[in-house]
């Protein structure tokens, strides 16, 4: 569909797995993901190191946590700079990504192209109602970087990168460009996500019926047994309509490669990565 011009307007969802080949941890792998891992902050339950009521009382673990995964210590992976080519060919509508990392930013991926559906490190604010200053990311990373907890220069109340913690609302940005995007999506990507966690899971089934979905992932995940919800790569719900979900098993780097050599983009991917890789181990970071 690439090939013969018919997607021009390709959605991307990505979670942790386009991340891990950065070195940054998914979330849900048993042995290595994060919240198998995360013993040493001795929470009642992982996912509380991300939950807001948790953080209000105790907001260490979570700034602990930050130091190791703030945005600047890792370089971005071949996926995001596939998603990178995609937009830079006009052929990506929209990237909607999971990831708090901000490795669609420094791959160079426009602003405008980016629904961080979860938040992110690139912009904080006091939580206090009241309040909500917002605080520069600068100051915010000197913070957590000295090992201190972020407190509002004005209400002295805590300040918290943007990212959305369990029992808060997703990003105003993501309700106002999700339905106009999905309804004229023609290709959705689907790379790197467990689709457990609403409702970014259920976006899969906002594109029109006639789109081609691709889900890239190390298992297959969002199916249903229900015809019309989820993905249907056996074809058990087609009728008199095309087959049209499709799927990649394995790495998503290795994928995005392969994706890119049978579109005639390899060399072109590789060299975006390396160009980047050399400019910032000139620069040092």
């Amino acid at each position: 569909m690439i090939k013969n011009g018919a997607a021009k307007r390709i959605i991307v969802m990505a979670g942790a797995g386009i991340s891990t080949d950065a070195g940054i941890p998914d979330f849900r792998s048993p042995e290595t993901g994060l919240y198998a891992n995360l013993q040493q902050y001795r929470l009642p339950y992982p996912e509380a190191i991300f939950t807001i009521d948790y953080f209000k009382r105790k907001p260490k673990p979570f700034f602990v946590l930050a130091k190791e995964l703030y945005p600047g210590q890792f370089i971005p992976t071949i996926s995001h700079f596939f998603v990178k080519l995609l937009a830079q060919k006009n052929l990506l509508l929209r990237h909607y990504t999971q990831n708090i990392d901000c490795l669609e930013r420094m791959a160079g991926i426009e602003s405008a192209l980016i629904v961080e559906a979860h938040g992110s490190f690139h912009s904080a604010h006091c939580i206090s109602a009241k309040c909500r200053k917002e605080h520069a990311q600068d100051w915010v990373k000197e913070q957590i970087f000295s090992d201190k907890v972020p407190h509002c220069t004005q209400c002295k109340s805590l300040v918290k990168p943007d990212i959305t913690f369990f029992g808060e609302g997703l990003p105003q940005r993501f309700f106002e460009l999700l339905d106009a995007d999905f309804d004229v999506c023609d290709l959705l990507i689907v790379m790197g996500t467990s689709l457990q966690v609403h409702p970014f899971a259920s976006l899969i089934d906002q594109v029109p019926r006639s789109t081609p979905r691709l889900l890239v992932n190390r298992e297959r995940v969002g199916e249903s047994s229900i015809g019309g919800i989820g993905f249907d790569f056996d074809g058990k719900h087609v009728r008199n309509t095309l087959h049209r979900d499709a799927l990649i098993l394995g790495d998503c780097d290795e994928a995005c490669l392969l994706l890119a050599d049978h579109l005639g983009w390899k060399e072109e991917l590789l060299k975006l990565r390396a160009e980047f890789v050399a400019k910032h181990k000139l620069n040092g970071t």
